[in-house]
């Protein structure tokens, strides 16, 4: 099946600035979605779909709505992987990765090394008064983490953070930067490395972990095979979870009295994870592309043609979420997009909800005494953070710097 590069006859043609996008991307999505929810953007070059339903339609076609772009860029940065393959093919590799990520085990395997790793990095820096949250915190809390459910011990979680930034900067390098490209390729020659002395240690002792999973899976999986989908995991594993605590820390913030609330009745940070989830999508579009003719938002694309599935729109889709562009925890429960659907739910969501929103920020919040955001909680502060949001095709904040009352 031959990609079609050029827009759909009929279909709208929309000149979008990629570095707009990075910046802010929802008042651009949110003038698609009322005048041209199916659109041509040639500095993307693929269609945009940003409606809610129509991307949830979407995702119930994988035969129609095919994982299998030809030319994509995960492919470009990690090769073959899941992600990019319909069933069987996919089902035989998230059949063997996936079990070690499950509810069930994630409590009993994972969540007690969790706990340690997440006091330990808040024991470093609980007597300092002052901190960035993504760095000092949160990126190196779900690295750590991400390595041992992978089985990673002969990385550090710096590594598992360096690798992850390198190849989600190649997933999203539509500009075609060839820094860009070499830091992925460093990435993931390093990665390759990695799981094959780990796939042949596991091979002889297994350990529970992903590598291990997929290593005895009943269905055969070569090694090439579980070294592209461990790097499809680093990417989502460390940058998911990682931009979804900072944000909602950032949202609770601001809102001092939605914070005394949630710190009343634990219960409620599960609400939390998921209006942050839905709020500031971490991973803001995916790619697809058509097996066969097929008209969706009033146009026909034809077979070939490449597809946007904008999930950080249809989080926003005004015609679903009442007031879509706020934050608030109290908002009428529907489900939102941000770990895609069908086939490709994302695998790691109960590790993520499970080492955020019962783990981590129940833990900052209770240790570090008085946090606030750096300088003050006023309006401009907010703003500054703000600009610390970067990303439209994986967003999050930069940095996330804060004080409090320091421990002796």
């Amino acid at each position: 099946m031959n990609a079609v590069t050029t827009a759909a006859p009929g279909a709208p043609v929309v000149e979008l600035d990629l570095s707009e996008l990075r910046h802010d991307p929802y008042p651009a999505y949110a003038e698609l979605r009322r005048s041209a929810p199916l659109a041509w953007v040639p500095s993307v070059g693929r269609h945009l779909l940003t409606r809610y339903d129509d991307i949830v339609h979407a995702e119930k076609l994988p035969e129609v709505f095919s994982s299998r772009e030809e030319g994509s860029l995960l492919l470009r940065t990690v090769g073959p992987n899941m992600l990019r393959e319909d069933d069987p093919e996919h089902r035989r590799l998230r059949s063997a990765a996936e079990p070690p990520t499950r509810p069930r085990q994630v409590r009993d395997l994972w969540a007690g090394s969790f706990e340690r790793t997440a006091h330990e990095l808040l024991d470093r820096i609980a007597g300092r008064g002052e901190a960035d949250l993504i760095r000092d915190f949160a990126e190196p809390l779900v690295a750590a983490n991400l390595a041992l459910v992978l089985g990673l011990h002969n990385t550090t979680a710096d590594d598992i953070a360096a690798w992850s930034r390198a190849m989600m900067d190649g997933n999203s390098n539509y500009a075609n930067d060839p820094d860009i490209w070499l830091r992925a390729e460093q990435a993931t020659r390093a990665i390759e490395e990695a799981v094959a002395e780990i796939a042949e240690a596991v091979r002889r002792e297994p350990d529970g972990s992903v590598i291990s999973s997929m290593v005895h899976a009943a269905e055969p999986v070569d090694l090439a095979e579980i070294q592209n989908n461990v790097k499809v995991i680093i990417g989502g594993g460390v940058n998911e979870p990682r931009d979804v605590f900072g944000v909602g820390a950032w949202a609770l913030l601001q809102r001092p009295e939605v914070l005394e609330r949630v710190r009343a009745d634990p219960a409620m940070w599960k609400r939390v994870f998921e209006e942050t989830a839905r709020w500031i999508s971490p991973i803001g579009m995916y790619p697809r592309q058509l097996t066969q003719d097929y008209e969706i938002a009033g146009v026909t694309l034809p077979a070939g043609s490449r597809v946007a599935l904008v999930i950080a729109s249809g989080n926003r889709d005004e015609s679903v979420f009442e007031r879509a562009d706020e934050f608030d925890v109290d908002r009428p429960h529907h489900p939102h997009l941000a770990f895609g659907g069908g086939p490709h739910f994302c695998m790691g969501a109960w590790v993520a909800r499970h080492e955020v929103s019962a783990l981590a920020w129940p833990l900052v919040f209770g240790r570090l005494k008085g946090l606030r955001l750096a300088g003050s909680a006023t309006a401009s502060n907010s703003r500054s953070a703000a600009g610390r949001l970067e990303g439209w095709v994986f967003r999050g904040l930069t940095s996330l710097n804060v004080t409090w009352q320091a421990s002796a």
